[in-house]
């Protein structure tokens, strides 16, 4: 998975972005192909300043968490927390699915094939 990290107007450290890329690589499931995390420092009046930003590319719909808080650390670690609910939700959508009886949907679909009206296939074909 490639982790791609933009900090506009700031610098941050190299422990800060190695950590970020290592919790986002160890992330449990498969299927992810770009994590996109973006820091940056809000108005300076509010006093948590310090915002995260993480999108998960993977098939499906793309993951997106947004947190603030007094440091990146914290406000990445909120990110990840929340991540991680997220895919181990859709992880259990994905299991009930697949879950699901072959046979009824097999006799579904031949269902669904011999109510075709045959004048609606002429068209179709032609």
């Amino acid at each position: 998975m490639d982790v791609i990290i933009q900090s506009p107007g700031i610098k941050i450290n190299e422990l800060l972005e190695n950590a970020i890329t290592e919790q986002l690589q160890s992330l449990p499931y498969e299927g992810l192909i770009r994590a996109q995390v973006v820091l940056y420092t809000g108005p300076v009046a509010n006093t948590e300043n310090a915002y995260c930003e993480i999108r998960l590319e993977m098939p499906g719909n793309d993951p997106f968490v947004k947190r603030n808080a007094t440091s990146f650390e914290t406000a990445f670690q909120d990110c990840m927390d929340t991540l991680k609910e997220i895919l181990s939700r859709s992880k259990g959508k994905m299991a009930e699915r697949s879950k699901k009886d072959p046979s009824a949907i097999q006799d579904a679909i031949d269902e669904a094939e011999k109510n075709i009206d045959p004048d609606l296939e002429d068209v179709v074909r032609q």
